[in-house]
């Protein structure tokens, strides 16, 4: 199995605004949507998925086990709570929101209560989501890596995170970049927009586009059907190698995302 390269993301969005997001993505073509527990949306997106009329098994459903469930006897019910949300028997791919050092609870425990869900069928891939590279090994030796369908981490042209990426891709994990546009920062990016200029697109679509060239999965979301389908268009853009080292020179360690303590230390 394998992780979608394009999905549609729900983070920060909530209510209606979630439901007519997620429904107008489906009627748009995206397949693959992604929630988590701490999003306090995962009711919105079954809902939405009930009433867009596409069969499940067409679907790809991710969500994230919040930190207080990481527990061995805590994961899988809290798991069996968002499949009761989502109102499906299973989801494609669950992850392990964050490494939080300093909740008590190993890596080790963690990963192979992730695992057993797994086994359960209550998943069917399984996965990490902001771990660094010492984190990620950590993962490897609880559960093996072929069991690691992908690092969800933070990605942008402003946080590039060569290190992390180089090692997840010889390592066999998917990266997925979530924060991709950088909160819309690199929509105002004047050298992202000249890249658009040259070739009649929209920055967004520029900077989905280098990810997915990089061979990344995207999850972007937004509230508007026509920025949906705006950048799904970016699945059709191949960027120059030009395009691609500009891009490269917009690193600058732009990290948005960095809960306290949650957060081991960055590679």
């Amino acid at each position: 199995m394998s992780i979608p390269t394009f999905g549609v993301g729900t983070f920060r969005l909530q209510g209606q605004t979630v439901v007519d997001s997620v429904r107008n993505a489906l009627d748009l073509g995206y397949r693959a949507i992604d929630t988590a527990q701490i999003y306090e949306n995962e009711a919105e997106v079954g809902q939405a998925i009930a009433e867009s009329g596409v069969r499940r098994d067409d679907l790809f459903v991710t969500t994230k086990i919040w930190v207080p469930n990481y527990a061995h006897g805590k994961l899988i019910p809290s798991l069996k709570d968002s499949l009761a949300k989502l109102r499906s028997d299973y989801v494609d791919l669950t992850l392990i929101h964050w490494p939080a050092p300093g909740n008590g609870v190993s890596i080790d425990e963690f990963m192979t209560a992730l695992a057993e869900a797994k086994t359960q069928g209550l998943t069917r891939q399984i996965g990490i989501s902001n771990f660094p590279i010492a984190e990620t090994r950590a993962a490897i030796a609880a559960v093996g890596r072929e069991q690691i369908a992908t690092n969800q981490i933070e990605l942008s042209p402003y946080l590039q995170n060569r290190k992390l990426t180089a090692f997840l891709q010889e390592q066999g994990i998917q990266v997925t970049s979530y924060m991709t546009l950088a909160y819309g920062k690199v929509l105002k990016d004047p050298v992202i927009g000249q890249i658009a200029q040259r070739h009649d697109v929209t920055p967004a679509q520029v900077a989905l586009a280098w990810a997915l060239q990089l061979g990344y999965a995207v999850i972007p979301s937004s509230t508007k059907r026509e920025n949906l389908a705006s950048n799904l268009l970016a699945q059709d853009l191949r960027l120059t190698d030009e395009d691609m080292a500009q891009i490269a020179a917009l690193e600058c360690d732009g990290r948005e995302v960095n809960p306290q303590g949650l957060a081991a230390a960055w590679d």
